[in-house]
């Protein structure tokens, strides 16, 4: 918050911005009424001898906002508005072309921080998820996670694409009817590759607009879902249509401004739960 003030108060003068820290106190001392109760009561007179005029309660608000105690205990819970779906049917001839997935998949590092990432070719659907460790185990439910998303559409993974860090669940995709193809030896998929340094070009941008200098593990994943989220909601350059996006494609819904773009990722708010 200490950016967002500072940037306010420079549009007054000193004295100014030390009558509305003085405003600020006395609404807290009296009970914090509402910057509209309080104005009435200074006007009118009500506090006699009071040196706080409208305009230090005007200054106050347009500074540091409203008051926070006002914010955190008086509001009171709002009615859950209707959500509307907004839900687009896949093209059937999308559908027929490319009904059969080819998958690239790696293991993504950030911090040490270990994610399992996917983009899929044509339709480039990116998929990212935070793992505990790298097991056998592990990686197979990941890849089933990943599988039912497109199968649920109608389309169905047929090839994947890995290093060999992957060979140990071969005979598990086998099972899924899924064939594995492993690159040789130091060598890599190439278009999983690059969708990862775009992912983490892109978690950089966030992370160095952000004033922290440590990054808690959430706050990391977060980011990177954030990431992947956004590289989905419109459509590649490559990709096999030229206005649905990835994530219309995959999951039938697409975004909406009153949705998704209000604030973003990073931003301070205050709430009253």
């Amino acid at each position: 918050m200490v950016h967002t003030v500072d940037s306010n108060k420079s549009k007054y003068s000193v004295r100014q911005y030390s009558l509305a820290k003085k405003a600020c106190k006395l609404q807290d001392i009296i009970g914090r009424p509402s910057t509209e109760d309080y104005r009435k009561y200074v006007e009118g007179n009500m506090i006699p001898n009071c040196n706080v005029t409208r305009q230090d309660i005007l200054r106050a608000e347009d500074i540091f906002g409203p008051n926070l105690g006002s914010v955190k205990g008086k509001t009171t819970r709002q009615p859950t508005s209707h959500i509307n779906i907004t839900w687009t049917q896949v093209p059937e001839d999308i559908l027929q072309s490319y009904r059969s997935v080819t998958l690239a998949i790696d293991i993504m590092a950030i911090n040490e921080i270990p994610f399992v990432i996917s983009i899929s070719r044509d339709i480039h659907f990116g998929t990212a998820e935070l793992v505990r460790n790298k097991t056998k185990k592990t990686l197979l439910v990941s890849m089933q996670q990943i599988v039912r998303a497109y199968h649920a559409i109608g389309f169905r993974v047929t090839t994947i694409l890995a290093d060999g860090g992957f060979e140990c669940i071969r005979n598990g995709l086998a099972d899924m009817g899924i064939m594995l193809n492993v690159a040789s030896r130091n060598e890599h998929v190439p278009e999983i590759e690059r969708y990862i340094r775009t992912v983490k070009e892109r978690v950089l941008a966030i992370a160095i607009s952000l004033p922290f200098t440590k990054y808690p593990p959430r706050l990391i994943a977060e980011m990177v879902y954030n990431v992947v989220f956004w590289l989905n909601s419109f459509p590649h350059k490559d990709g096999i249509h030229a206005t649905i996006s990835p994530r219309t494609l995959i999951t039938g819904l697409a975004i909406d401004y009153h949705k998704h773009c209000k604030i973003g990722f990073g931003t301070y708010v205050q709430v009253h739960k």
